[in-house]
């Protein structure tokens, strides 16, 4: 018969093994979450670089996104909900994100010294990762407030002016490199962590993923300073003209109530 001490002593080694699945879960989680804001981030600057084909391609996907032409008028509701939605990822990806950071300074000064003695590409594009992730706290934030309180303010001349005139481009224009660079790496890395397209040879397809990884970096962050440049020249032109909404081309000779 077992004494006492035994069963406690039982009872604290299963403990002691027992493991926890919450880790997991929540790197699942924020691995979801990063992937979905990803795939937002591609297909947003792909909507906003219309622009650079004609205003009338901007105007047409800003409507279709108000739902326009499946509901036969223009609800900025819809632009606010999808916000909302991005917003509630944002702030569940960064709160999962932040489990990884180094809590105080000393875990910060041995993380930083084996990064430099290590040498490892992967630990560095981490790195990178955290500080660009640090600073979309403060500029993905705000833009994301900005168009929940203003979801209506989108368009060629509306777009433009907030860029130029309300002076928004420097913000935007950090906000490109940062958001470009960590969700680059952020799905790099999630493709690693979770063996999508490993193959047959692993550190081949690491590799391939790499240079895919910056071509794709490098393809939307020249694809941005483009758009931005093209939203500037229409801002600083359009300067004496605030408030003035667009109206495409083809309804530019019909009545207003037309519209």
């Amino acid at each position: 018969m077992k004494s006492e001490a035994d069963v406690i002593a039982g009872v604290g080694l299963d403990q002691r093994t027992r493991k926890s699945h919450w880790p997991a879960r929540l790197d699942l989680v924020q691995s979801a979450s990063g992937l979905f804001l990803g795939l937002f981030m591609w297909g947003h600057m792909a909507f906003v670089s219309t622009i650079l084909i004609s205003n009338d391609a901007m105007w047409w996907v800003t409507k279709m996104f108000e739902g326009q032409f499946i509901l036969g008028k223009s609800y900025s509701g819809i632009v606010a909900a999808v916000v909302a939605l991005v917003s509630v990822m944002f702030v569940l990806h960064g709160l999962l994100a932040m489990r990884k950071f180094p809590a105080n300074f000393q875990e910060y000064k041995s993380f930083a010294s084996h990064r430099q003695m290590l040498r490892h590409e992967d630990t560095t594009l981490w790195w990178v990762q955290a500080w660009t992730g640090f600073a979309l706290f403060f500029l993905a934030s705000v833009h994301l407030y900005q168009m929940l309180m203003h979801p209506g303010d989108i368009g060629p001349y509306e777009s433009a002016e907030r860029v130029w005139s309300d002076r928004w481009w420097p913000l935007y224009l950090v906000l490109l490199f940062a958001v470009e660079l960590h969700g680059g790496v952020g799905l790099y890395r999630l493709a690693v962590k979770w063996g999508w397209f490993e193959g047959d040879d692993p550190k081949r397809t690491r590799t391939m993923l790499k240079r895919l990884k910056w071509g794709i970096t490098v393809f939307f962050l020249t694809l941005g300073l483009l758009t931005l440049a093209a939203y500037m020249k229409i801002g600083h032109e359009r300067r004496d003209r605030l408030g003035e909404r667009y109206v495409p081309s083809q309804f530019q000779s019909m009545p207003s109530s037309q519209h």
